[in-house]
């Protein structure tokens, strides 16, 4: 897996606009905030059955109502093609 070139990482913001570029390593962040525990939670495990059949593992965090994910591809050492189709398949179960 190959990390995304320039003019890659240059489409992101129309891409995935609610994405942002981390400062500190090569990687995409997005919170996300719903009603309660349990609406948080069966996103997170809809994102799970995503995640596994892009054989592709998001890290995240999740307190409450918040849910927090970062992707990179670790094997490419950054961001990669996959990182993008995940984020946009997230961002389709977020709605």
């Amino acid at each position: 897996m190959e990390r995304l070139d320039r003019a890659e990482r240059d489409a992101l913001p129309q891409t995935l606009p609610e994405w942002r570029l981390l400062p500190d390593r090569d990687a995409l962040h997005r919170s996300f905030r719903f009603a309660d525990f349990s609406a948080a939670w069966g996103f997170m495990a809809r994102v799970a059955l995503l995640a596994e059949a892009q054989d592709h593992h998001p890290e995240w965090r999740n307190v409450y109502n918040r849910v927090e994910i970062t992707l990179t591809t670790h094997d490419a050492g950054g961001l990669s093609a996959r990182d993008v189709r995940l984020a946009k398949a997230i961002d389709l179960v977020f709605g």
